[in-house]
């Protein structure tokens, strides 16, 4: 039968390698036309050629349960059982990205949890984008080391339940695997030591911090006292009309109040002492001439409507 493992592949978790996948997907996958067509009888090395032309990775999709070509060839390297160091050439493929991602999704299927942080963490480094088909048949983007991620942490993958593998932190209490390096701890170590061999470069970009922010400082203040002068010119303003209406009062009293009249002078005795009374008298007079100009430019007008009744 073309759909039965072969003879000499081995056991992976105690149970057949295509018994990986579960039976519902695994029947859509026997019966879809990318298995048929394209992957009978399909060896190792023809299996290459096809993992080259893939475009997307996922699962299955829409309401019949359509299995994926990517799905099709990880069913395809579970019943063939290619050999450990061609997988691990498909990991170390940087030429083509879904090659990579078919190997690291075969190696979680298939590997130990050794083999699975040996080969697939080094892949955080690879930001490459990938097109991933949903349920539904859309496509999204996702990168290849969140891709990786998924693999290492998620339980459920392109639809497939993965074997449970032992926790980092396990091995490395039993001396099984090295502590984890990320690349950014060495990004960090470099700058730490760059700072301390140019200490002089350093104290020259706080100086400039603190002028930067002493500018700044001096500019909100600058900006606060032109809102203060505003609110203080308004309110002499104000104090202005007060005193005017105050004296139209004070014109209207009698000669015989000598204690209110006695009480307005001293008023404009403190306004002249502070230049309010001069610029209020300077602005009666602008608007006296104002009003005359005025005047004399309506009376004008009438007179050249008159000669022109005329």
């Amino acid at each position: 039968m073309a759909n039965r493992t072969v003879k000499e592949a081995k056991n992976i978790h105690g149970t057949n390698p295509q018994y990986l996948v579960e039976k519902i997907i695994r029947s859509r996958i026997y019966d879809s036309k990318y298995w048929k067509e394209q992957c009978f009888a399909l060896t190792a090395e023809l299996l290459v050629d096809k993992a080259m032309e893939l475009r997307f990775i996922g699962g299955v999709y829409g309401g019949n349960i359509k299995p994926t070509q990517f799905l099709c060839l990880t069913l395809k390297m579970l019943q063939i059982q290619p050999e450990k160091d061609i997988v691990v050439e498909f990991i170390k493929n940087e030429e083509f990205k879904y090659v990579r991602a078919l190997g690291a999704f075969y190696l979680r299927l298939t590997g130990s949890a050794l083999d699975c942080y040996k080969y697939l963490e080094p892949l955080y480094i690879d930001n490459r984008k990938l097109r991933r088909q949903n349920r539904v048949g859309h496509f999204e983007i996702v990168y290849m080391d969140e891709f990786i991620d998924e693999l290492l942490r998620s339980d459920r993958v392109c639809d497939i339940i993965l074997p449970r593998i032992q926790k980092r932190s396990i091995l490395e209490e039993n001396n099984e695997l090295d502590p984890k390096v990320s690349v950014l701890d060495e990004d960090l170590d470099d700058e730490i030591i760059s700072d301390e061999e140019n200490p002089a470069e350093i104290e020259e970009e706080s100086k400039n911090k603190a002028h930067k922010r002493s500018r700044k400082e001096r500019s909100r203040s600058a900006s606060a006292e032109r809102s203060g002068y505003n609110v203080r010119s308004r309110d002499y303003n104000a104090e202005l009309e007060r005193y005017q209406k105050e004296r139209d009062r004070a014109r209207d009293i009698p000669n015989n109040s000598s204690s209110s009249r006695h009480h307005y002078e001293e008023r404009d005795r403190v306004l002249r002492s502070h230049g309010g009374y001069e610029r209020d008298e300077r602005y009666i007079r602008d608007s006296k001439r104002h009003e005359t100009r005025d005047s004399r430019s309506d009376r004008e007008r009438e007179r050249e409507r008159r000669d022109r009744r005329h």
